[in-house]
């Protein structure tokens, strides 16, 4: 499990496309620390386990799935990309639960700056965006945010200087693609919402006749 608090800003090395696979080299230091071959490492928002330690760096597989889902296949290299080890048991949690399971990608469609802070808008697909709540929280290409405003298209975050400095997402520009994960939250309460599938099962008679008629509404 991550946080999407981006611990430092990592290179790429080079992809090495396998077959429909591929594995993704990575330049780091701090996410370095104390990481062993089989830990997590969240690069770009996607969890990759760590196959082999280079001196000045490491590699990780990247599924076909993870391909098809993501922007890793388009990093090239000395693309910069945003780096997070997974939560250690005693840390602090600073942003919110992140799997590393990106769920898709958007595209950025404006980036405007207020004071000292920069909107940045992206557009996504309906089956991303019916998870994304305002004041909820989004992870952009492994950063948590909050999301200040969405509607049937397209979703906006305002990034702080901090951010900024400590991520890649200013340096993206008006069409570039970007990974997402939604609230994982919100996906369990809707799976446990939806009858189970059981045909011994009846599905809810629950609805609101029912609680008008019983005083709810």
């Amino acid at each position: 499990m991550f946080t999407g608090i981006i611990e430092e800003v990592g290179e790429i090395t080079g992809l090495r496309q396998t077959g429909t696979s591929a594995v993704l080299g990575v330049r780091a230091k701090t996410v370095l620390g104390g990481t062993k071959i089989g830990d997590s490492i969240a690069v770009n928002g996607v969890c990759l386990t760590v196959v082999r330690l280079t001196g000045d760096g490491f590699d990780g597989d990247v599924m076909p799935e993870t391909l098809r889902r993501t922007n890793l296949g388009a990093l090239k290299p000395k693309s910069r990309v945003n780096l997070e080890r997974a939560m250690a048991a005693d840390g602090r949690f600073g942003g919110h639960i992140v799997a590393g399971h990106v769920d898709g990608t958007g595209t950025i469609t404006e980036v405007k700056p207020e004071g000292n802070a920069v909107w940045i808008t992206i557009s996504a697909a309906p089956e991303i965006l019916r998870y994304i709540v305002e004041k909820g929280s989004i992870t952009i290409d492994g950063i948590s945010l909050t999301v200040a405003a969405v509607d049937e298209r397209c979703f906006k975050v305002s990034i702080i200087p901090h951010t900024g400095e400590e991520t890649t997402l200013l340096s993206r520009s008006v069409g570039y693609v970007v990974n997402l994960e939604t609230d994982i939250v919100g996906k369990y309460i809707e799976k446990l919402m939806k009858p189970a599938g059981d045909p011994q099962k009846p599905a809810s008679t629950l609805s609101a006749e029912f609680l008008a008629q019983n005083g709810f509404l």
